[in-house]
């Protein structure tokens, strides 16, 4: 994990409308990853694609954020928009986050693993990963962040 600055984005239109409306908002996934990261930068959006477009570039653009790790918005409801937002921004889609995510998920939840299009890629020199909102996928994932995200930044920039 070395030196990497994370920024973590929580997509929920439950949590996101508690939030507005000045009520306690629980963000089990979010603060999971924050706390094991040591993420520098977290935002909270409601399932929207524009504003997913938005809080991505502003955490590009405004901070020196290197990983973003978003957890929420990557089942098969309607809603659900995350993976399909981030494949139009991707420069590159790191396929094997995907199929190592679905095969680590397997021997936890089985057949379910399917209905998660959990997803890597670059854009703009950085590197993103789009969860699962639940805790258990969080967890499933952050070794894989953990372990790999220094070594893809470092082929960005060439070692």
């Amino acid at each position: 994990m070395d030196n990497v600055i994370y920024g973590v984005i929580t997509v929920s239109d439950s949590r996101f409308n508690k939030m507005i409306s000045g009520e306690k908002v629980e963000d089990r996934s979010g603060d999971l990853l924050r706390r094991e990261l040591k993420a520098k930068y977290y935002l909270l959006i409601p399932d929207n694609r524009d504003m997913l477009k938005g809080a991505v570039d502003h955490l590009i653009d405004s901070t020196d954020v290197e990983c973003i790790v978003i957890t929420g918005g990557t089942g098969v409801s309607p809603r659900d928009n995350t993976p399909d937002v981030l494949r139009e921004m991707f420069h590159k889609e790191l396929t094997g986050f995907s199929v190592l995510f679905h095969l680590l998920s397997y021997r936890e939840v089985k057949y379910a693993t399917i209905l998660s299009r959990a997803t890597a890629g670059i854009y703009r020199d950085r590197v993103i990963y789009s969860l699962p909102g639940s805790p258990n996928a969080c967890k499933t994932a952050l070794p894989i962040i953990k372990e790999e995200t220094d070594h893809i930044l470092k082929h960005l920039k060439g070692f």
